[in-house]
């Protein structure tokens, strides 16, 4: 099967083209397959697989899986990459276009330079902060915090943190920090973020330090893919926890330095904006048994 690898400020998928796939059947032969190919090792190498499938009501579907198999309900970044792929494959004519996920229909405008698209902006919908919600489990939140929380101590693996909750179709589970988050050692520490119980669907965690006016440093532990070197979902929503912990200008765009890139965060009355590149590192193709 044929595919094309694509990164959006490094976080790096293996795509596949399952737009003439009305049956499902290629879908269904890829799935099994999805944790060895992702294997930087013994496969193609990636963040997860993502496939790009036909829609009734969008331009495109997406259907995202993590690196370990388990399906996502959204990638912000893989949502650029889409728009390009489907945008040069000549499956959409005009520079806005619209995706189906698993968490609603995303917006996509996408920026060209000649006939080559080189990033998007992506209307990421509206946030989730309800806890329950996220979800989060509630018997485990503070009193005071049962309807949003924001900056709510709380210990993980023998050490407490402030922890805000916020929701982008992904739970993410933000984390201002003094210290650098570049020395943080996340090997051992984002396992037992993503498994705490306090997120009954596994989390994301994002650790934040802030370092100039309406700008951040972040660093990401995805659920089912480890460390990461960006998170579009997982911007999205440290945009939203800044706001709500006053960290920076509401009226501003946030600009957040990631290890793979920087994305540009707005976060606007009709939903969260996500500015960043999308690029194809190659193509080839691989052989599903």
């Amino acid at each position: 099967m044929l595919f094309t690898k694509m990164e959006g400020a490094g976080n790096d998928y293996i795509y596949f083209d399952c737009m003439n796939d009305t049956t499902g059947e290629m879908q269904e032969k890829i799935i099994p397959h999805i944790e060895r190919l992702s294997d930087r090792h013994f496969g193609i190498g990636g963040d997860g697989v993502v496939l790009i499938c036909p829609s009734k009501v969008a331009d495109a579907r997406m259907r995202m899986f993590n690196a370990d198999g388990s399906e996502g309900k959204m990638c912000g970044n893989a949502t650029r990459c889409i728009g390009k792929f489907i945008y040069e494959k000549g499956y959409v004519k005009n520079t806005t276009c619209t995706l189906e996920t698993l968490s609603g229909i995303k917006i996509i405008n996408l920026k060209l330079e000649g006939n080559k698209v080189v990033g998007a902006t992506v209307n990421m919908g509206k946030q989730i902060t309800n806890p329950k919600d996220i979800p989060m489990n509630l018997d485990l939140v503070k009193d005071g915090y049962k309807d949003l929380v924001v900056a709510m101590p709380y210990t993980i693996n023998g050490k407490e943190y402030k922890i805000t909750g916020v929701s982008m179709g992904n739970p993410h589970n933000i984390i201002f920090m003094d210290e650098n988050v570049l020395d943080l050692d996340l090997e051992k520490m984002g396992p037992h973020f993503e498994n705490d119980p306090i997120f009954p669907e596994r989390v994301n965690t994002e650790f934040i330090n802030v370092i100039g006016p309406n700008e951040l440093r972040m660093r990401v532990w995805e659920r089912g893919s480890g460390e990461t070197l960006a998170c579009g979902t997982g911007s999205c929503a440290v945009g939203v926890a800044a706001i709500l912990n006053k960290k920076v200008d509401p009226s501003k765009p946030i600009l957040i330095h990631l290890i793979g890139g920087d994305l540009t965060i707005e976060v606007k009355e009709e939903g969260v904006f996500m500015t960043g590149p999308a690029a194809i590192a190659f193509t080839g193709d691989v052989e599903i048994d």
